[in-house]
């Protein structure tokens, strides 16, 4: 069939995550096409609108060099298709909303503990801008999804018709800075004061940057005057945000702060079967699981690593199996547990299971004490090079056959005890990610 070889010679053109993402969701309409337009019906708006804009013109491009015609390609939807009432539509000229990536919906984001509180008060502004949250203030360390669940917001939002403008500070300095010296600071003020959604990604990258404080402080009030939904995301809460207007800073906090924390072993592995999911890599659990926990907890670089993993294997025509996994991680595993040393291992364990440290490298024979002193002894062999007679002498043992003793006894519980083994693995995370 054309349309399947044009589609294909596409595929070469695009990354394979971004076909199977956007362009294996297309539904090729026959009855619809003609020489002249091709359609395509998209399963939402989201996807629409990103095809249209990055894909139409590449899709007609090909089919002109397979066949001399040169097509325009139409992206539906079901709404369309099938009559059903589309989101509201303004009859006013708003502004122009911002390309959003449509991955970023509230469905593909994966809720834990960590983000439960940020999830839900992201999806309450999405669904009534400008009252109770107004601004949310979204913030947690790099790589825990506040930009997904900005974005979302943004998706949402322009689903139902309302104008969106999302970007980084950086975009916003830049766009200042432009209109600045080219006296066109009118544009970049109708651009950013008459959307209906405001959402800016690291704000603390504004720090010290007076002038652009200065215009984002009435392009705030601004909004907030008339109701508009502004959103920020940062790595820290206002409070902690060096090099800012106190003015401003207090404005951060007139409505709603959230925070994201890193996320727990169980909602790290949801994310991880979901990012297999949507971009069609096969991993099995006992791979998902090994990722999970020695990967750390930021997010992006989570999911870089199944990307990484999934190009090898089809570059070297490999199953993937957890040795191949191991073998291709190993660096960037090796980096993340570089630097960790036996205190970095006895502080965690000691915060985590409300022990002191020094009883864990004492001799006591206490139940909760040998169990904590036997995860260290495992995570130290785990994480760090040392030898079993290092170990030895640092847990105050007779030799390094005590260290393969309980090196024994450990493994025995964790292949008999599941909680167990959760345990350590979210402690052994703990210490990778260096943030406890």
């Amino acid at each position: 069939m054309l349309i399947t070889n044009i589609l294909d010679l596409l595929k070469h053109e695009i990354s394979s995550q971004e076909y199977v993402r956007y362009i294996k969701q297309l539904k090729f309409q026959e009855n619809e096409s003609k020489s002249d337009h091709i359609v395509f019906i998209a399963p939402n708006p989201l996807i629409a609108k990103w095809v249209k804009t990055k894909y139409c013109n590449k899709i007609s491009h090909i089919y002109e060099s397979q066949t001399g015609q040169k097509p325009t390609i139409l992206i539906k939807t079901k709404d369309t298709i099938e009559g059903v009432k589309k989101p509201i539509e303004t009859q006013e000229t708003k502004v122009v909303s911002t390309i959003l990536n449509p991955s970023y919906t509230f469905d593909t984001f994966i809720v834990g503990s960590s983000n439960q509180f940020a999830f839900s008060t992201a999806q309450a502004v999405a669904k009534k801008p400008g009252s109770n949250y107004n601004p949310l203030f979204i913030y947690g360390f790099s790589g825990l999804g506040k930009t997904h669940l900005l974005q979302a917001i943004g998706n949402q939002a322009q689903h139902f018709g309302y104008s969106v403008i999302y970007t980084t500070s950086e975009q916003f300095l830049n766009d200042f800075i432009y209109n600045l010296r080219n006296k066109t600071q009118d544009r970049f003020r109708q651009k950013y004061r008459e959307c209906d959604f405001l959402l800016i990604d690291d704000i603390q990258f504004l720090s010290r940057k007076e002038q652009t404080q200065e215009e984002f402080f009435h392009t705030f009030n601004e909004l907030h005057s008339l109701n508009k939904q502004i959103v920020m995301t940062s790595d820290k809460p206002p409070k902690k945000i060096a090099g800012f207007e106190d003015r401003l800073k207090s404005r951060f906090e007139w409505g709603l702060m959230a925070d994201v924390q890193p996320p727990g072993l169980e909602t790290k592995i949801s994310i991880i079967q979901k990012k297999c999911e949507l971009d069609g890599v096969e991993l099995n659990q006992d791979i998902i699981n090994y990722i999970a926990s020695n990967m750390g907890d930021n997010i992006r670089e989570i999911e870089s690593a199944i990307i990484n993993l999934n190009a090898h294997a089809k570059m070297l025509s490999q199953e993937i199996t957890l040795d191949f996994a191991k073998h291709v991680m190993k660096e960037q595993i090796k980096e993340k547990n570089k630097n960790i040393t036996l205190e970095d291992i006895i502080k965690t364990i000691s915060k985590e299971l409300n022990i002191k440290p020094s009883d864990i490298k004492s001799k006591k024979r206490t139940k909760n004490i040998v169990e904590a002193r036997r995860i260290g002894i495992y995570l130290a062999r785990s994480l760090t090079p040392n030898s079993m007679p290092a170990l030895a002498s640092y847990f105050d043992m007779k030799d390094h056959t005590a260290v393969s003793h309980n090196m024994k006894k450990i493994n025995e519980m964790l292949e008999s005890n599941e909680n167990f083994k959760v345990r350590v693995e979210e402690i052994k995370n703990k210490i990778a990610s260096k943030e406890s």
